[in-house]
């Protein structure tokens, strides 16, 4: 589907011009939590209006568009241009990276916990488009075996512990050694064909979520996925080999990739 293709129904929808001014200045805060280098333009909000239903979702998806708005506003409906993406081959792996992964210091797995990771990304202290909303929504979109998730987990660290009221000693300290391990950091998005979307990723610990993302390129490189859509460019991705491409190559590549007979999970 083109870009030209993305129409709706007036009834659903507004996207008035004369309103794009207001909705971005409204947005400049939501695109600051998302670090973005640059400022939204006009081009770039396609709609207004509508709901976060799976079929829509999985339409817009299809057409290169993804919500991102503020709690308390209508839903607004993005293409950037240009267009974030990570090359399948393209992530940066720094040394130290490298040392952590080599370690396993973490467990990764996919689809035990997106309810807990799209949470986790949404527990932002600079504000979040991750609304109630948008989670609901992309529960949904997991339920259905659209919307996946990366986890990341550390084991609990051994811990002294001390009987109440005595100075530790040789024969009184003890160690909680329970094994639980705790979710760390991880990442979601949504998966249709060849095509990755990535959404969000949060961490709780150093390099937990560049971990998450490693994990998901080696992935996704099994699975013969052909394009990783990160829709906007932050310094943190940027400097993990992440790159802008123009829209209009963004949405040829990603018909390319709609028509991959491939899966997230079997």
């Amino acid at each position: 589907m083109r870009r030209e293709e993305w129409i709706v129904e007036s009834e659903e929808w507004s996207a008035e011009r004369e309103e794009w001014s207001a909705l971005r200045a409204s947005h400049s805060a939501l695109h600051t939590s998302r670090a973005a280098p640059r400022a939204p333009c006009s081009s770039d909000l396609v709609a207004v209006g509508g709901d976060l239903h799976p079929q829509r979702l999985l339409r817009a998806y299809r057409a290169g568009v993804f919500p991102w708005y503020d709690e308390g506003m209508p839903v607004c409906w993005w293409s950037p241009d240009p267009r974030a993406v990570f090359e399948l081959d393209g992530m940066h792996v720094p040394r130290r990276l490298a040392r952590t992964i080599r370690s396993k210091r973490y467990r990764c797995t996919m689809n035990h916990a997106f309810g807990q990771v799209i949470r986790g990304c949404a527990d932002r202290t600079e504000g979040t488009w991750i609304t109630p909303d948008m989670i609901e929504a992309y529960e949904r979109l997991h339920r259905l075996g659209v919307a996946h998730s990366v986890e990341v987990w550390h084991s609990a660290l051994l811990v002294p512990k001390l009987p109440l009221g005595n100075a530790p000693s040789r024969n009184s300290v003890s160690l909680d050694c329970s094994g639980e391990e705790q979710l760390v950091g991880g990442l979601y998005g949504v998966a249709i064909g060849g095509l990755f979307a990535g959404e969000s990723m949060f961490s709780r610990r150093r390099d937990a979520s560049k971990v998450a993302l490693a994990f998901l390129m080696n992935h996704l490189r099994r699975r013969r996925f052909e394009l990783i859509d990160i829709q906007m460019l932050t310094e943190h991705t940027q400097r993990l080999g992440a790159v802008e491409i123009p829209r209009a190559e963004y949405l040829r590549r990603l018909q390319c990739a709609l028509l991959v007979d491939t899966t997230f999970t079997d």
